[in-house]
């Protein structure tokens, strides 16, 4: 599902930069008037930008202070997210002041917040046991549209990393007035990189401050595409530190060299064990010959050993918790995991590097030409002479050197002695991803069924079927039937089965009181399979702008055997296609046995490439339509004169 950057991201963004302050301006009061929107800003928007101004003030290494004001006129429910603010803070970040009115269509002031009215709770994400991060939060439940939303809030965080961003516009949301200040003091310098825009700042000096300040105004709202990262449509500009500081150790980001320096020092002296703890690893792997070897048995040693919960406290949002605190304790973050796996290996003598990197599902690439802090996670990496191995050491189930498509297609920055380096993780590739299955169906007479469909699979089909295993049947259920298309059964059961080398097995089995789509006279209809292989289709564009996006590519087969009732005999099979784009195919065939009175149905879809070129978005329309098309033939059974 589509990332949209709402304003919950708009003021994390913001305080990530450091201090975020918001101080009121005198705005026209034509701006609470939804009448005076003007005509060419409504058009494809649910809210309009209808002034803000955010002031940044940059007065030493690791302090910012930021000031904002915003009117937004929230046209209908789809912008329901402007009505509501969560703003995050720590022990070194604070919200000094906040304001909330709303006005109604007529620009009638209806209603007053303030931060007393805010409710304030821990920042807890359901697997942190350590944290200091808190939050702030409001909603105004609006009664009818349109309705103006005015914010007015001061942040300050003397921790500033980043210096955050300057987001130009939401998806369906057009922007009247909208200015973006930074005033820096003449000793610290700032730097800024744009990403889809060209918008360049206006440069001066107030008060002894150096100023940059961005502006845009009557800004029409866009259409987000189907299949596209939020960071390959939204326009921002990204601004970042050259000096920072970080709970008073001191750094530099203006590189990513220097950058990768100081993430070493932090890592320094934790990632060492106690010498009885490393005469004990050692012993333990000294009966495996190769490197390779013992890496993997400490690997899978730790998987089974140690387990992932989140530490956000202080420095620990970035530093690792020590090694031998995640040998005492078996508990770790993404860093400290990341950084006890390396302490293993180096016990063993075998060099590894700490890495940090922006995970998730197509998440954004770092730039190599832009230093920034912009990550969210930690791997490991290990430079095998000719065969560099990626670990995910979060993960109690991922096969040795698979980090799976949340860290992959993309860079990390390497942690060296000599500083950063921006390297490649692997590239998903469709062998990576493969999805079996055999199905057995028995027909009755009546049009019942009976059906039972074995599934073994890789990579991310794997991942998927151990997450299944995790929840309730009911949920199992739904999320099966939904995401298969198979037809609603009477009964149902899933049942995992063995997890091995890599390869997850499943058994479905569901019966049927009705499986038949028709029966009329003599002869039944069926669809001749259990589920589609492929669910997924697109709507036409006369345009296309943007690549589309898949969350990976994959090769998927699956046979299927129908048993036909006795007395019955097949009429019309299916007929045999072949279907083919640039990146990707579909091949089903059928064949029916008079003597074992049994159709076997053998379908083959194969994604080569998970990130499709718009140039080539409407042959890949087509073709999926013509694959949706193929997969609703029907079969014709009747009864034997």
């Amino acid at each position: 599902m589509k990332l949209r950057l709402y304003k919950v991201l708009m003021v994390c963004c913001a305080l990530a930069a450091g201090v975020n302050i918001c101080r009121a301006q005198s705005p026209s009061p034509d701006l609470y008037k939804a009448a005076t929107i003007p005509d060419s800003l409504k058009q494809e928007a649910n809210s309009v930008v209808r002034y803000k101004m955010v002031e940044n003030f940059v007065n030493a290494p690791g302090e910012l202070i930021n000031k904002c004001h915003s009117i937004v006129a929230v046209l209908n429910e789809k912008a329901i997210d402007e009505t509501r603010i969560m703003i995050p803070y720590d022990k070194t970040s604070s919200i000094n002041s906040f304001k909330m009115n709303v006005y109604n269509a007529d620009g009638t002031l209806i209603k007053k917040y303030a931060k007393s009215d805010m409710y304030d709770r821990a920042a807890v994400d359901g697997i942190s046991i350590i944290t200091d991060s808190r939050f702030k939060a409001i909603m105004h439940a609006v009664a009818s549209y349109p309705v103006t939303i005015e914010m007015i809030y001061e942040t300050e965080n003397d921790n500033a990393i980043s210096y955050g961003s300057f987001l130009l516009q939401n998806p369906e949301q057009s922007v009247q007035d909208t200015y973006c200040k930074y005033l820096v003091n003449p000793g610290v310098a700032i730097r800024y990189n744009n990403v889809n825009t060209k918008i360049l700042p206006q440069k001066g000096t107030a008060d002894k401050m150096e100023t940059y300040t961005w502006h845009i105004s009557n800004l029409k709202a866009f259409k987000s595409e189907e299949g596209v990262p939020s960071w390959r449509e939204a326009s921002r500009v990204d601004i970042a530190p050259v000096k920072f500081q970080y709970n008073h150790i001191e750094g530099d980001m203006s590189t990513w060299t220097g950058f990768g320096k100081w993430i070493q020092g932090l890592n320094s002296d934790v990632n060492t064990l106690s010498p009885a703890r490393v005469a004990e690893l050692q012993q333990m792997t000294a009966h495996l010959k190769s490197d390779k070897e013992k890496a993997k048995f400490l690997y899978e040693y730790m998987q089974q050993n140690m387990r992932y919960v989140s530490i956000q406290l202080g420095i620990g949002g970035l530093k690792p918790f020590p090694a031998a605190f995640v040998d005492q304790k078996k508990y770790g973050d993404c860093k400290a995991l990341s950084n006890y796996m390396y302490a293993m290996l180096k016990a063993v003598n075998i060099p590894a590097n700490y890495a940090i990197i922006r995970a998730g599902e197509n998440a954004e690439p770092a730039n190599a030409a832009f230093s920034q802090f912009r990550f969210n996670h930690a791997i490991l990496c290990i430079p095998f002479k000719g065969d560099t191995t990626w670990l995910e050491c979060t993960s109690t189930t991922q096969p040795f050197g698979k980090l799976g498509t949340f860290t992959e297609n993309r860079n990390a920055l390497l942690i060296t002695e000599d500083g950063g380096k921006l390297v490649n993780t692997p590239v998903t590739k469709a062998e990576d991803n493969i999805f079996n299955s055999t199905v057995l169906i028995k027909l009755n007479a009546d049009g019942s069924a009976k059906t039972d469909i074995k599934i073994s699979g890789t990579g991310e089909y794997r991942n998927m079927y151990l997450g299944l295993a995790e929840i309730p049947l009911d949920k199992q259920k739904e999320i099966l039937l939904r995401s298969m298309h198979i037809k609603q059964p009477s009964f149902f059961e899933f049942k995992p089965a063995e997890d091995k080398d890599g390869v997850k097995q499943v058994d479905i089995e569901l019966e049927y009181d009705k499986f038949s789509d028709v029966i009329t006279g003599s002869k039944q209809f069926y669809r001749p399979a259990a589920f589609d292989i492929w669910t997924f289709t697109c709507p036409a564009a006369e345009k296309r702008k943007a690549d589309f996006y898949f969350e990976h590519p994959l090769q998927k087969t699956s046979v299927t055997t129908i048993e036909l009732p006795e007395g019955f005999e097949v009429e019309t099979l299916p007929a045999n296609q072949s279907l083919k784009f640039t990146y990707g195919s579909f091949d089903v065939s059928y064949v029916y046995d008079a003597a074992t009175n049994r159709v076997t149905g053998t379908t083959k879809f194969n994604l080569n490439k998970h990130i499709i070129p718009a140039a080539k978005y409407t042959e890949m329309q087509q073709y999926m339509d013509a694959v949706a098309k193929a997969q609703n033939k029907k079969l014709v059974i009747r009864r034997k004169a």
